[in-house]
């Protein structure tokens, strides 16, 4: 009797398995089934939603077996690991910050995408402990500044808008010069704050000038505008899928 061999990535998103095959070949091993069909399943759908070319570079700091394949990004530039460990990494929940020394750079700059077309987004995990704690930002009060920071946030501006410090997803998206849209506790509201030149530094995930965050973070983009709250039911999703997943 012959043996059909049949490729595992036969039926899957060229984008994801190109993403799955650099996360096994950094991790050594492979992923379970069940992780990669939610890493196809969250490609496919952000194509289908039409959002997947606004993120230019994104992480998810989850599901992989290693911090090294942790690190592999879904898109755009390798992020520069600042003095995180494989102990601050879980699979399910994502990455932790210590909120002084850790940090993470997405090495994207936040005057690439242009003034009115700008989103960042996190999933978090786990919300740490203080007031005042960058998730990701590019400044945090300076003209032009990007940031999500609860329990504020900024879209191109100085001018910081308000949100809820819950865990699960944070989002903001600007697709004009007179206001932004802020994705928070599944619900989405407006910020009606003008925009200014986009400040010069790299986006950095935990920290930013005087403050470091010490959520835990599975997930995160940053890039041009786009639907904030179908990115959230896609990122939301597969988070849920790595936790049925991942034993």
């Amino acid at each position: 009797m012959s043996v059909i061999y049949i490729n595992p990535y036969a039926f899957y998103d060229t984008d994801a398995q190109a993403y799955i095959s650099a996360v096994e070949t950094a991790d050594g091993q492979g992923l379970e089934d069940g992780v990669k069909n939610a890493i196809n399943s969250f490609v496919l759908g952000c194509k289908a939603d039409g959002i997947w070319s606004a993120i230019k570079a994104s992480c998810i700091l989850a599901g992989a077996r290693t911090l090294s394949g942790a690190l592999v990004p879904l898109v755009g530039p390798t992020p520069t690991n600042n003095n995180f460990v494989s102990g601050d990494y879980n699979r399910k929940t994502g990455l932790v910050g210590n909120g002084s020394t850790k940090s993470l750079d997405t090495n994207q700059n936040n005057n690439t995408a242009p003034q009115d077309s700008s989103h960042n987004s996190v999933y978090i995990s786990t919300l740490g402990t203080g007031v005042i704690l960058s998730i990701i930002a590019a400044s945090t009060a300076s003209n032009g500044s990007n940031t999500l920071q609860p329990p504020v946030c900024r879209n191109r501006s100085s001018v910081a808008f308000s949100l809820t410090a819950v865990a699960g997803f944070y989002g903001s998206s600007r697709s004009n010069s007179s206001n932004f849209l802020v994705r928070n506790g599944g619900t989405t509201s407006t910020a009606s704050i003008a925009s200014q030149t986009p400040f010069n530094a790299i986006m950095r995930l935990f920290g930013s000038d005087f403050v470091s965050g010490t959520h835990r973070v599975p997930f995160y983009s940053v890039g041009e505008s786009l639907d904030i709250a179908l990115l959230d039911a896609r990122v939301t999703a597969l988070i849920t899928a790595y936790a049925a997943a991942i034993p």
